[in-house]
């Protein structure tokens, strides 16, 4: 596997903010990282519309990050391509409430109190998303699990949950980390790797959320082949080795592209499988 080791990313880092300097900050900086090329958001654009399925990653309380993702929604869908935005902030369970807002059924200030029942960041971050899925009539897809079942596997790990619990996960969910993404989940949670015990509960943690929300994903795509999906995660989630990896499990052969914005390369490496784009801030 190729990689960008540490020095690596610094200097693509470096060399790529004296881009943006000598720009006078005129643009943001897309990378295709296959080549490590610079490219505009048009070109980014027409490979994307080649995906099924779309990850575009986020530091969840960054809102430059969910500017970052609407403006990939709003021209895939100017560009005609019929969409659906599935979202780690929404649990499978409410995804009759999130049909009922696209339906233009719910009033604002009640989907505020629900969306704030199935998240704890600002309404604010993702409003416009949200607001921008109803007005142009986008089914948003909820892909998560109930929040108390994931706390408490980050708590005390996959084993602790008891069978009514389970029954709540997609079926043949097991928790299996792959030393691959064990190593991928420690470079880029490193600050919570404060023992061994706590770190694997955290890892399975992060797996049960990505064959979860896989399993969901794939659910809704078997019932509407015609929608291509733009999945709105974590990065930690939407880097290939996280729920990209499982979707192809679940359902191989599902062209798909991965996003992500600028401060995945801040813990160290990055390789160049995990990702298609690169979207650097000025």
């Amino acid at each position: 596997m190729k990689r960008l080791g540490t020095f690596a990313g610094i200097a693509l880092v470096l060399a790529l903010t004296a881009v943006v300097a000598r720009t006078c900050f005129s643009h943001d900086l897309i990378v295709r990282i296959k080549d490590r090329k610079e490219i505009s958001f048009e070109e980014m654009l027409r490979d994307l519309k080649a995906g099924k399925v779309i990850y575009v990653g986020e530091t969840h309380d960054n809102p430059y990050h969910h500017d970052l993702q609407l403006r990939i929604v709003r021209e895939l869908h100017r560009a005609g391509v019929p969409l659906a935005i599935a979202m780690e902030m929404f649990t499978y369970e409410s995804q009759e409430e999130l049909d009922r807002w696209v339906a233009g059924k719910t009033d604002p200030a009640l989907f505020q109190q629900i969306y704030l029942k199935n998240w704890n960041f600002p309404w604010a971050l993702y409003g416009d998303i949200l607001l921008f899925a109803r007005d142009r009539r986008i089914p948003l897809v909820g892909l998560n699990v109930p929040r108390e079942v994931t706390r408490k596997v980050a708590r005390q790990g996959f084993e602790s949950l008891s069978r009514e619990e389970r029954r709540k996960l997609p079926p043949s969910i097991t928790c299996d980390v792959d030393d691959a993404y064990m190593a991928m989940i420690r470079r880029s949670y490193s600050d919570h790797d404060t023992s061994a015990k706590t770190f694997k509960n955290f890892c399975e943690a992060q797996m049960l959320w990505n064959k979860s929300m896989a399993y969901h994903l794939v659910e809704y795509l078997k019932n509407n082949p015609g929608r291509t999906v733009v999945v709105i995660t974590g990065s930690g989630h939407a880097v290939r080795g996280g729920m990209p990896v499982q979707v192809d499990r679940e359902k191989p052969g599902l062209a798909s592209r991965v996003v992500l914005p600028d401060p995945v390369v801040q813990n160290g490496a990055i390789s160049v499988e995990d990702a298609d784009y690169l979207w650097l801030s000025h």
